[in-house]
């Protein structure tokens, strides 16, 4: 049944040791044998007076001699060594059979966590009948499920006396070893768990200074390309968008101007359409008298002209007043004409005098 209770604990030198494996898996076997010095395992167990030797590379375990803790194994170790490369570049990696270490699963406080070394260093007399200064021990977090406020460490201790002989009978062969595990059942023998190491710092195979800044210049270098793989993209893309922006930026101020000029020249049309309209409303002035001056007979004059909003009045004197509405009507400048007054007559020379309305027509202008 699932724990709700439990908490999620993160080991993050766990997943940074997952991280290096996966890392290390995708580097070409050409590129690593150029940039390691160390290539391989060379793995040495004690068994009674000897050191058994094997060779342990991408998970395929060989074994190499049995050598006698002596002179003669010493020269017969150098031998092997002229003969097989492999061994000089191989990092040296102590395995501790079962006699000579215990192991044993401890259940912790959470708040121990930070400090687990110190923890079980502190509280050593009470799961051991040693002291600290005589053993090296290791502690290494488990997985599973854990009760609330504990968790699971696995304890494994070997005694100095028991070590610190193991590394002399090592160095004596001109090796420097950089890791001490210890054999447990759950691991087979071409296996070592390198998530603990029981060989204190001071006695560790130091690491050259080139090899060093060499994988941490690799490591640099793939955090680099990991973040320029995910951050181009991105940086393409916000390129783009900046650069259709500033298009489209560009085409709205262009929108603009030609939405101003367009306005512009509504308005322009707007203005010569009433201009037109209202020159179409009335006929020039000229033509209206030339029309008059077409239409009236011979013998009738003019006294008065008035033209106003579309309108023409016309005063004056003719023989024949009455059919001057006939013949203004003939015009198509002119409609609606009639007389304002009555017609009166001179009684000496029989003039008649008139006065008239007429509408202008107004012509269509077409813009």
């Amino acid at each position: 049944m699932l724990n709700l209770n439990s908490t999620i604990d993160l080991d993050f030198k766990q997943f940074f040791r997952w991280w290096k494996r996966e890392l290390d898996f995708l580097i070409p076997k050409k590129v690593k044998q150029f940039i390691r010095d160390e290539q391989g395992y060379l793995i040495v167990s004690p068994d009674n007076h000897q050191l058994m030797l094997s060779y342990l590379c991408n998970g395929v375990s060989e074994a190499l001699v049995s050598l006698d803790i002596n002179e003669s194994g010493i020269e017969q170790f150098k031998i092997l060594q002229e003969k097989d490369e492999r061994l000089t570049k191989a990092q040296v990696i102590i395995r501790l059979p079962h006699q000579f270490a215990i192991q044993k699963e401890l259940s912790l406080p959470t708040a121990a966590k930070e400090n687990l070394s110190q923890v079980v260093a502190y509280e050593l007399d009470r799961y051991t009948p040693f002291k600290p200064e005589q053993v090296y021990f290791a502690v290494k977090r488990l997985d599973g499920t854990n009760e609330l406020g504990q968790i699971k460490v696995l304890f494994i201790l070997t005694p100095r006396l028991i070590l610190d002989g193991l590394i002399n009978d090592i160095k004596a062969l001109g090796l420097s070893p950089k890791h001490a595990y210890y054999d447990h059942s759950v691991l087979g023998f071409d296996k070592f768990d390198s998530s603990y190491n029981l060989l204190p710092q001071q006695l560790r195979q130091k690491t050259e200074n080139l090899t060093r800044i060499i994988n941490a210049a690799l490591v640099t270098l793939m955090c680099l390309l990991l973040f320029a793989v995910i951050a181009t993209p991105v940086w393409i893309e916000n390129q783009a968008v900046n650069s259709l922006q500033l298009k489209t930026n560009t085409l709205e101020k262009d929108a603009k101007k030609v939405k101003t000029l367009q306005k512009d020249i509504d308005a322009s049309i707007d203005e010569t359409r009433q201009l037109l309209a209202e020159k179409s409303a009335a006929p020039a002035m000229i033509e209206m008298l030339n029309t008059l001056s077409e239409l009236m007979p011979d013998d009738t004059w003019l006294s008065y002209v008035q033209y106003s909003d579309g309108h023409l009045q016309i005063q004056g004197e003719s023989p024949t007043a009455s059919a001057l509405i006939a013949v203004l009507e003939t015009s198509d400048l002119f409609s609606h004409v009639r007389f304002v007054s009555p017609v009166t007559q001179d009684a000496v020379n029989k003039i008649e005098r008139f006065q008239i309305t007429l509408d202008v027509v107004a012509k269509s202008v077409h813009l």
